[in-house]
């Protein structure tokens, strides 16, 4: 037996985020599902937009308020408590399938991808029907994606659903 402790190479113990390139038919088919969650993250953001004010509020003068508004500062409590949650979920969703949430208030999301080997991604923001920008990973900047890249990742997507080109 080796008196060496047997350690996972990951030591600190935090799971490791599997990095994600994906393809633009891909990044595509994703959205219905992207659309559905960031609209989770922006009615969780809007509630805690309404219930935090009144709470600071109802903090200000807990001293002051009668039964219901007692009752009325608990129950705003629960609500942003059940909000972060449901926002906090949310991001983890985009997370787990390997997005990033860039801005929760306009629903900006980046989908990961590779542009002539570099780091880039595909920028979709909530108010967008389809996704058709992108930008590399230093830039802030969105670019219309070309409308080559539509017609190479069309046929790709084609083959791989079994379809004939």
């Amino acid at each position: 037996m080796s008196n060496t402790p047997n350690r996972a190479s990951n030591s600190a113990g935090k799971p490791r985020k599997k990095e994600v390139t994906l393809d633009l038919a891909t990044a595509r088919q994703m959205l219905p599902l992207v659309r559905s969650i960031v609209a989770d993250v922006q009615t969780a953001r809007q509630a805690l937009s309404r219930l935090v004010p009144e709470q600071e509020r109802l903090e200000r003068h807990r001293r002051d308020l009668v039964w219901q508004e007692r009752q009325r500062r608990y129950q705003v409590a629960d609500e942003i408590a059940a909000a972060e949650k449901s926002w906090a979920t949310a991001v983890a969703e985009l997370n787990t399938l390997g997005l990033t949430l860039v801005d929760d208030e306009v629903g900006e999301v980046d989908f990961p991808t590779k542009v002539n080997g570099r780091t880039a991604a595909f920028s979709w923001l909530a108010n967008e029907e389809a996704l058709n920008h992108w930008h590399y990973a230093d830039e802030e900047s969105r670019r219309p994606i070309p409308a080559d890249w539509d017609k190479s990742n069309t046929v790709n997507a084609t083959r791989y659903r079994g379809n004939q080109p």
